[in-house]
């Protein structure tokens, strides 16, 4: 094959991966959320792995982590201690975190007992999935974290594993 035709071929193979990435990114990107949905979501009232209830609206005026996770989900489980972490350091800071577990009840209780956590944790069952796409999550993947601000609104969103860099972040934006 000549020159010119080898580079031809690998620019346009450089397209084309370009082009299929693009459409990944804009895909996974979180997208934006209605006021109809902060509504819904603050009127929620969920139950806990150990049956109590627990009304979304007591959460509000507070900054808020929401972390969508699952026991099946090596991601999820390996951030959890990070963001176990960061609520015990920064609650007296008026930051709170909520984990909801789209899972059993019963995978949840059981993993809490190895793995107790100083944030309240809430079942989302797999309505749980459709409550973050709504949120902007829309592949739907774990984990999902979104930050809400003091005022009840989205501040930012992440798909996928929370790093240190990102709390640090999230901290500025309360």
């Amino acid at each position: 094959m000549n020159p010119s035709r080898r580079w031809l071929l690998g620019a346009a193979a450089t397209v084309g991966v370009l082009a299929g990435a693009g459409v990944a990114l804009r895909r996974f990107q979180p997208t934006d959320v209605q006021d109809p949905t902060l509504q819904a979501l603050w009127g929620m009232t969920l139950t806990t792995p150990q049956g109590q209830t627990l009304a979304l609206q007591t959460l509000q005026g507070r900054p808020l982590l929401l972390n969508f996770w699952a026991t099946w989900c090596p991601p999820c489980v390996e951030e959890l201690p990070l963001l176990d972490a960061f609520y015990r350091q920064h609650a007296s800071k008026g930051w709170q975190v909520l984990g909801l577990a789209v899972d059993k009840p019963s995978a949840v209780q059981a993993f809490l007992a190895r793995q107790p956590l100083g944030f309240p944790v809430a079942m989302a069952g797999m309505e749980g999935v459709a409550l973050s796409q709504s949120l902007g999550n829309g592949p739907g993947g774990l984990p999902f974290t979104v930050v809400m601000g003091a005022q009840g609104r989205v501040l930012d969103r992440k798909i996928g594993r929370v790093s240190p860099d990102d709390l640090q972040r999230w901290l500025e934006l309360k």
